[in-house]
């Protein structure tokens, strides 16, 4: 008993100090702070626990066993933690093709003080070899580990009490994963998910054609008219739509030694001779699917997963996304360019899922040594080597959708010596010092794109759309960001704010607007686009309204029931006052009505792909279901095309 009351407070002190100095989980009351403290414990008594079953010798084996378990566990959630700001899940386990990127990337994520988390591991070690011969054959009464257990399972009752209080219904409503490791712990975290998935896996063999019919009177009900001044503008047009990898706003208009940081993108945003309009106040609305939530959110109005990616867990479902309505509305002809394997993120297969016709993946670029970098093809030759792409797009009858996705701006954010044309930041944080350099790299790379589109007669006629993915720089990193920009402490209404990220058009023909400052959202493009087209989005499930439209809704909400207004924001679990930055104490019934609004439209969000709801719905007589055996993806499919 003493070697495993040793192990059971090591293992505890060990996870709280994980826990206070590894996440950033948002502690903001002396409650919330006992409750961090206790969580580990009952963990520690029911696992650690079980090795009380077993005699001498061998209780001490399974004792370090389950210990080192537990610390290997921790210990993969400190590293996924510092590269996605997130716990993992049963979700991300499944993300099989993605585990390389971690892997790349380990390195730069390892800190010198991870060894310390095993130090009781050692000590437990060496005490286990010193007493070898020391080990009583005798079993424990087995009273003793029911009793050990039985504790365990006392302190966690109290510990649940104890968080419903602060944080009513806390398993009920699981947008956050920060909430429950804050109030339950990491372990209990892992548990309740796996449970989540059962659960949700479940949904789509009970779901009927009944199940849409809330979902759809919620989007009629907040659908917003077309503007007529710009309904129909884009209509035959080519869209070329460029993805900027991790590229947040500040960025805009940043100075570094002296210099812009991004000068080419603050053109766009202040001449007003190129007729974009960008949007100040755009957020993503990513989670853990990150740069694949992103693109699922920008071509199909719906929201990710609160766990994992939908990419890679939703794969297979039905989806009436905006490359299959411009399809079968317009004759768009659509195609995604991207310098990495098809398979990352379930692009390969998800892709025919949304009627996309052609994705030109690695296997059609050159990938030497020296155009490569970090994940991928670096985005200078990536745009030069889609030139070629996108004139045989443009040679086709039909107009063509075009979505090309950057990569060199990319966590852990290196660049080749001869690439690098600004210097470093100085805040001595490796992440946030390079991040500077790849966005001028990123920068140069979209003005020779813009220079070749125009050389190449695709720019006058084309609708360009360029938008930012999701964060680059983490809350890992908030005393670097503060220096960055001159704020004393990165707070987490500042955090919230730090989310947006660029969203900029020109539609040829149209007066741009320059700067609007509206609230918008990714969720918001796909309807924006539709209505740009002349297609009337009312017909399908979408979560966004019209950038353009006099009845926008300018509420923004996050996927883990955080959001965003004008005047006021909601972030995790507490209201702000956006002028001041100070907590609103007393919110009012319409705050209060909209967080519930808001936490309602993510349930139907979840309701939808957890359901697998859109294969019971008909948009309209017109509509006909993708088909994804219609799609061939890669250089055989490419070369039968050109044959027949």
């Amino acid at each position: 008993m003493g070697f495993f009351i040793l192990a059971l407070v090591l293992f505890w002190m060990k996870t709280y100090i994980i826990y206070v100095s590894e996440f950033n989980l948002g502690i903001s009351n002396l409650l919330q702070h006992f409750l961090l403290f206790i969580n580990p414990l009952s963990t520690g008594l029911i696992l650690l626990g079980l090795a009380l079953f077993f005699k001498g010798r061998r209780f001490g084996i399974w004792l370090l066993i389950i210990d080192t378990l537990l610390t290997l566990f921790l210990y993969a959630n400190v590293v996924f933690y510092r590269f996605y700001d997130d716990f993992i899940t049963i979700q991300t386990l499944m993300q099989t093709d993605n585990a390389g990127s971690i892997g790349k990337s380990f390195f730069g994520l390892a800190e010198w003080h991870d060894v310390l988390y095993a130090l009781d591991l050692v000590v437990l070690l060496l005490l286990f070899v010193k007493r070898k011969t020391n080990w009583s054959p005798a079993r424990l009464s087995v009273k003793k580990p029911f009793a050990v257990m039985a504790a365990g399972v006392l302190v966690f009752a109290v510990n649940l009490g104890l968080a419903e209080i602060d944080r009513p219904q806390l398993l009920e409503r699981v947008f956050d994963n920060n909430y429950i490791v804050k109030y339950l712990g990491a372990p209990n975290f892992a548990v309740l998910n796996t449970a989540q998935t059962v659960k949700a896996n479940a949904k789509r063999s009970m779901a009927s054609s009944e199940d849409i019919t809330e979902v759809e009177n919620y989007t009629n009900k907040k659908y917003a008219e077309p503007n007529a001044e710009y309904f129909g503008k884009a209509e035959g047009k080519n869209i070329i739509k460029i993805h900027l990898e991790s590229f947040q706003s500040f960025l805009i208009d940043y100075e570094l030694h002296g210099e812009e940081v991004t000068p080419f993108l603050n053109s766009l945003v202040h001449d007003q001779s190129k007729n974009f309009t960008y949007f100040d106040n755009f957020f993503h609305q990513t989670e853990q699917g990150k740069t694949a939530d992103a693109e699922f959110l920008m071509d199909n109005s719906l929201y990710g997963l609160p766990q994992g990616s939908a990419f890679v867990t939703k794969g297979t479902n039905t989806y009436q996304s905006l490359p299959a309505i411009m399809d079968q509305e317009h004759d768009y002809t659509s195609a995604v360019l991207h310098g990495d394997e098809g398979s990352f993120w379930n692009r390969d297969k998800i892709y025919k899922q949304f009627g996309i016709d052609k994705f030109y993946d690695s296997s059609s670029y050159d990938m030497r040594d020296e155009q490569v970098i970090n994940y991928g093809l670096k985005d200078k030759p990536f745009f030069e080597q889609s030139m070629p792409m996108l004139e045989d797009l443009a040679e086709k009858d039909e107009p063509f959708y075009a979505h090309l996705i950057t990569l060199t701006h990319h966590y852990p954010f290196i660049l080749d010596e001869g690439d690098e044309t600004i210097e470093k930041a100085e805040t001595g944080d490796g992440t946030v010092d390079r991040y500077f350099q790849t966005a001028r790299y990123l920068d140069e790379s979209l003005r020779q794109f813009f220079e070749d589109l125009k050389e190449k007669g695709l720019y006058e006629d084309s609708v360009i759309m360029i938008y930012g993915d999701h964060y680059g720089i983490s809350e890992n990193h908030n005393k670097a960001m503060s220096e960055i920009l001159g704020e004393e402490e990165i707070t987490q209404l500042k955090n919230a704010n730090l989310q947006r990220v660029p969203f900029m058009i020109r539609v040829p023909g149209v007066d741009g607007q320059g700067t609007n400052h509206e609230f918008s959202g990714q969720a918001d493009v796909m309807p924006t686009l539709l209505h740009l087209l002349g297609i009337e989005d009312k017909d399908y499930i979408q979560f966004g309204t019209d950038l353009f439209s006099d009845e926008h809704k300018d509420f923004v909400p996050f996927r883990n029931g955080s959001f965003m207004t004008k005047d006021y924001s909601y972030v995790q679990g507490v209201f702000y006052h956006n002028d001041t930055g100070e907590v609103i104490e007393e919110p009012t019934d319409e705050m209060k009505e909209l967080r519930d609004q808001v936490h309602y439209e993510l349930s139907l969000n979840d309701e939808v792909l957890n359901g697998d709801l859109l294969r019971f719905y008909e948009p309209n007589e017109q509509w006909e279901p993708v088909d994804p055996n219609d799609y061939q993806y890669g250089k055989s499919s490419e070369d039968e095309n050109e044959d027949e």
